[in-house]
């Protein structure tokens, strides 16, 4: 009620002071959902909006703090030992052996234990299908299924924000994720990059200003799941991308001329052709899962052919045959760190791959694609680091610590933001009680932008879901 009061006085405060509302936006600058007045119709638009969707996130409440005689791994440089850091206002203000804490700073001792970035997953389902699951519940939302080419769908519209692994991939030290829809489809839509918060919707989780990804699929999913309709061959596939190009580029081109002299009706719009000229225009990251190499080197020669560039390939349990070659054309590789095996074309995985596509000066990222996986990453970089120094590949702790941090966040265009633990950059950042790389470890806390929103020593910093416990710990959602 007080809160309610409050907004009413505020209101008041500003009619009192002869403040106006802005002007209505112009029908060519009006956005979907605008109406002008009160009742009134929308106004046709006369150019797709480009953030429809807008982030409403807001960092929670922080307190400055500072971490004292730990080991700080960057993924910046090498592991600083004995080190400190200082987060204050959201930001990593100072890292090194020794930081000046502020009077009215929190401080840890973190002797014998790690701080390192937030984890970053670059390939997750979770929020948008799948627990809880069970006979009967329909929460698998990541696949459309209705068509090859689905490039209309957005993956943050299956997002639901009360999936009870949100929370326990926070645990495990992740702060951003990539939501992905699935690989039944040719290209499957757009992803969706989140931050791990509490927040009762997606919007109030996006990763402000992040880029959105496309999904695209290769290989024997598409031919399975489109049988009967096709593509039922590779070669099918190909034509499929190549047909989509072609349309969008069209599509492209149009409102591209458009949009430069704004003379006659705009042109018709076509979500999924919105979304693949965008991708054209290089304003959305392609993400293609694909497990052959042969396969991948058709997928760069295509993305030639249009223009388009491929950010990483994913899961690529043959990335391994064409390392030189991802490393030469700047893509990355988000990759598992022992599956295989499990249907054809991933008969030649080896558990080596991780190690030989850094070795060859690729990107590579140790992804999940797995609710599980993804709240131990930090025992897959480790598992990926011991078959690389098992195959005569050495590794060290200070190179696997960037397959889940900084590389991820280049994979998802956010390298300057997140990632590592420079300073000016944002305060995700997590204390582990010993060796990340250990399997006895865990995080003991975990920071959002400089908040700590995970404190294993306090129930009342362990963020739960409604569906889970029928209460929110407190704090504000966003």
């Amino acid at each position: 009620m007080r809160q309610l009061l409050l907004g009413a006085c505020a209101a008041l405060t500003l009619a009192c002071a002869g403040r106006t509302p802005p002007p209505a936006p112009s029908p060519s600058t009006r956005t979907a959902g605008d109406t002008g007045q009160r009742g009134s119709v929308a106004t046709t638009l006369s150019a797709p909006n480009a953030d429809p969707f807008p982030s409403t996130y807001v960092p929670f409440p922080s307190r400055p703090t500072v971490i004292r005689n730990a080991t700080i791994m960057t993924a910046a440089g090498p592991a600083i030992r004995t080190g400190s850091i200082l987060l204050r206002d959201g930001k990593i203000v100072e890292v090194g052996a020794i930081v000046n804490a502020p009077a009215d700073a929190i401080v840890i001792d973190g002797s014998g234990k790690y701080v390192t970035p937030g984890l970053i997953d670059t390939h997750s389902h979770i929020g948008a299908g799948g627990a809880p699951g069970g006979q009967g519940v329909l929460l698998n939302d990541v696949n459309e299924a209705t068509a090859p080419v689905t490039a209309h769908v957005w993956i943050e519209h299956s997002i639901w924000p009360q999936d009870p692994h949100l929370p326990r991939v926070l645990e495990g030290g992740v702060t951003t994720i990539q939501v992905l829809p699935g690989s039944a489809n040719l290209i499957g839509g757009r992803s969706a990059v989140i931050k791990l918060v509490p927040s009762r919707t997606v919007q109030g989780m996006k990763f402000p200003g992040a880029k959105y990804g496309l999904k695209m699929a290769c290989g024997e999913n598409p031919k399975r799941v489109y049988q009967s309709r096709g593509p039922s061959t590779r070669m099918g596939n190909v034509a499929g991308y190549r047909a989509a190009w072609i349309g969008a580029e069209r599509y492209r081109r149009t409102w591209d001329n458009w949009l430069a002299n704004r003379r006659g009706d705009a042109p018709s719009r076509e979500l999924g052709n919105e979304t693949l000229a965008e991708v054209l225009r290089g304003n959305i990251l392609v993400h293609n899962h694909c497990y052959r190499a042969d396969e991948m080197a058709q997928m760069i020669d295509i993305a030639k052919e249009f223009g388009y560039r491929i950010r990483s390939f994913h899961h690529g349990v043959e990335a391994y045959k064409i390392a030189d070659i991802l490393a030469r054309e700047g893509i990355a590789a988000s990759l598992w760190a022992d599956w295989g095996a499990f249907k054809v074309e991933a008969l030649d995985a080896v558990k080596a791959n991780i190690a030989l596509v850094d070795r060859a000066g690729a990107r590579a990222i140790v992804h999940s694609d797995d609710a599980s996986g993804s709240q131990r990453l930090n025992q897959e970089a480790a598992k990926a680091m011991a078959a690389g120094n098992q195959a005569g590949i050495p590794v060290t702790e200070d190179q696997a610590i960037k397959w889940i941090t900084i590389n991820a966040a280049w994979a998802l265009g956010l390298e300057d933001r997140v990632g590592s633990l420079e300073q000016g950059k944002n305060a995700d950042v997590v204390l582990w009680s010993g060796n990340p790389f250990s399997v006895y470890s865990r995080p003991e806390k975990v920071w959002v932008d400089g908040a700590m929103l995970f404190d294993r020593l306090e129930p009342n910093q362990q963020w739960r879901t409604d569906f889970e416990l029928g209460y929110v710990p407190r704090r504000e959602l966003r």
